[in-house]
């Protein structure tokens, strides 16, 4: 009997395992962002939490929860900023009707620019960042995650903004 009931104990623990693992949220693909320098694009960076789960909003309703938040590794002279993060939805859990939780479900979409000095000599670079939260479903809450993104940026010249006017001509005739 103990010979049947260890491998069926096993694969139990492994596929609660696995369901306590996987990523509750992935993220798309971000486009390549193109900035001149001494300039300011906007970057998107989409994100799906998946359905039956839901994250804290980036601004919780208690301070015991763990916000959404992306953060970045940029290169120098680099920087994100402006970041926005869309309205979390307000939603009460069987559970405790009382107590009202501010969270995101579905498609996230997170806002931000991208800025370059006047300095950063031209090129592509590399962001690397990650997308923190805290997924839960209607039982419980699961350890902090993140999700790795990356996007490259590409710095431009700026184009010229000098008027070049021919010098004043003579008023004598050249032959």
């Amino acid at each position: 009997m103990l010979k049947f009931a260890l491998p069926i104990l096993l694969l139990s623990s492994a596929s609660f395992a696995q369901m306590h693992t996987t990523p509750k949220v992935t993220a798309a693909p971000i486009a390549n962002v193109k900035v001149v320098q001494g300039g300011k694009a906007p970057v998107e960076m989409m994100f799906r939490v998946k359905p039956g789960f839901h994250v804290n909003s980036n601004q919780p309703t208690s301070e015991l929860y763990i916000p959404t938040k992306v953060t970045f590794d940029v290169p120098t002279d680099i920087s994100m900023v402006g970041v926005q993060y869309p309205e979390g939805e307000l939603i009460n859990l069987p559970f405790d009707p009382d107590t009202k939780l501010s969270v995101y479900t579905g498609d996230i979409d997170v806002k931000g620019f991208v800025m370059a000095t006047k300095v950063v000599p031209r090129g592509t670079y590399r962001v690397h960042g990650l997308f923190r939260y805290q997924a839960c479903d209607n039982r419980a809450c699961y350890p902090p995650s993140s999700v790795p993104i990356q996007f490259d940026v590409t710095v431009a010249k700026p184009k010229s903004t000098t008027v070049h006017q021919n010098p004043a001509q003579s008023p004598h005739v050249h032959n």
